[in-house]
C-alpha cells in the first residue's frame, strides 16, 4: 500500500507542462510523437523511478527495458541514499568547517574560521595565502563561492567585514592546481566528484567524473561547466557536456583536447577517497569532490546526496548504466 501510495503522490508532483515541453524537444531527435515520447515518460517513472529530466538526460527514448533497468534514476539514488546513510551523521558533511575539521587529515590547504577568529589572524591569514576562495557554509552547487586577492583595493579590515556581510565565513587558501588540469582550464580548479561505497568498513571506489570550469571561477554544472568521464586508468573516454546538453570534444576556450586526457595522479585520489570513506562508515554512499593539487590530490568537501552521473546511452557501447557495478556493492 506505502509503494502506491508514493506512486500517486510522484503522479500529483508532476510537472506536467515541463514534460509536454520536454517530450516535444526530445521527439525532434527521437523522430517520434511528442505523445509518444509523454507517455513512454510516464511508464518510466513508474517502473524506473525515472523523472522526465532522467529520461531526457540518460536518453531513455533510446532504450528498451531491459536497458533502462541498468540506469541509475535519482528515485533509486534517493532510495540508496535513505538506506545507507544515517541522517543524524549527514550536518558534518553539510558543514563545510564541520568537514574540514572531521577530515583534515585529507585536506592539504590552510583554512580559517571568520566566526572565531580575530583581525589578527585574519590578517596573518591573508599575508600568507594572497589568493583565497571563500565559502557559505552550506552553499550548494557552487553558489556562494568567490574568489579573492589580497590588495584588491580592499583592506584586511574591510574584507573581513564584507565576507561576514555575505556570510562567507570559511575562507581557504587557493588550490595550486596541477599544470595538466591548468593546461584543460585554469580559471578555476578543475575538481573530480569520486563516488565511494563503505563496505563492511572498508571504502570502495565507484566511479568518478571529471567536472571542467567554462568561463567561471567555479567548476560546477550549474555555474557554467561541463562534465565527462574517465575511464579505470584516469583517461577521459567520451566528450564533456554543459548545461545546454552540447557535446565537447575540446574545451571551448582553451582548446585542450578532451577526449584523451590524462588526469593526473588517478590513482592516488582514489586510495584518497577510500579512506576518507572509512571516516565515517554509517554515511556509506559518498560523492567527494577532489582537487589536484601539484603535490597532490586532496578533498574539497562531501556529499551524502551525491547526485546522479552516468554515461549517457548514445555514448555507451551497449547502453548499459552504472547499476551492474553498484550491485557488487550494495542492494539496489
Amino acid at each position: 500500500m506505502s509503494r502506491v501510495r508514493y506512486m500517486m503522490a510522484r503522479i500529483l508532483k508532476l510537472n506536467y507542462s515541463q514534460m509536454f515541453k520536454t517530450a516535444k524537444a526530445i521527439s525532434k531527435k527521437a523522430h517520434r510523437s511528442s505523445v509518444s515520447i509523454f507517455f513512454d515518460m510516464i511508464h518510466c517513472g513508474m517502473k524506473f523511478q525515472a523523472g522526465y529530466y532522467d529520461y531526457q538526460e540518460f536518453e531513455f527514448y533510446l532504450m528498451n527495458d531491459e536497458q533502462r533497468a541498468t540506469f541509475l534514476t535519482r528515485g533509486k539514488n534517493n532510495a540508496i541514499i535513505k538506506k545507507y546513510n544515517d541522517k543524524s551523521l549527514m550536518p558534518l558533511f553539510e558543514d563545510k568547517i564541520a568537514f574540514n575539521g572531521k577530515f583534515a587529515a585529507f585536506i592539504r590547504r590552510p583554512w580559517i574560521d571568520l566566526r572565531s577568529a580575530t583581525s589578527e589572524e585574519w590578517a596573518a591569514f591573508l599575508r600568507e595565502n594572497p589568493r583565497v576562495i571563500a565559502k557559505v557554509l552550506d552553499g550548494a552547487g557552487g553558489e556562494g563561492i568567490d574568489k579573492y586577492s589580497a590588495g584588491d583595493d580592499t583592506s584586511p579590515e574591510e574584507l573581513l567585514k564584507l565576507l561576514k556581510e555575505r556570510k562567507q565565513v570559511l575562507v581557504e587558501a587557493f588550490i595550486d592546481q596541477h599544470e595538466e588540469l591548468n593546461r584543460l582550464y585554469a580559471g578555476s580548479v578543475n575538481t573530480m566528484r569520486m563516488f565511494t561505497f563503505c563496505k563492511d568498513g572498508k571504502g570502495c571506489f565507484l566511479q568518478a567524473i571529471l567536472k571542467i570550469g567554462n568561463g567561471g571561477v567555479v567548476d560546477n554544472f550549474s555555474g557554467g561547466g561541463m562534465y565527462t568521464f574517465p575511464d579505470e586508468n584516469g583517461v577521459v573516454t567520451v566528450p564533456a557536456i554543459d548545461k545546454k546538453d552540447d557535446l565537447h570534444t575540446t574545451h571551448p576556450l582553451t582548446h585542450t583536447e578532451i577526449i584523451g586526457f590524462q588526469i593526473p595522479m588517478f590513482r592516488e585520489a582514489i586510495e584518497l577517497v577510500e579512506k576518507a570513506a572509512e571516516v565515517i562508515p554509517e554515511v556509506a554512499y559518498v560523492g567527494w569532490d577532489v582537487a589536484i593539487g601539484r603535490n597532490g590530490p586532496e578533498l574539497i568537501e562531501g556529499n551524502p546526496f551525491p547526485g546522479v552521473f552516468q554515461k549517457r546511452a548514445s555514448l555507451t557501447e551497449n547502453k548499459t548504466g552504472i547499476i551492474p557495478l553498484y550491485r557488487q556493492y550494495m542492494e539496489i
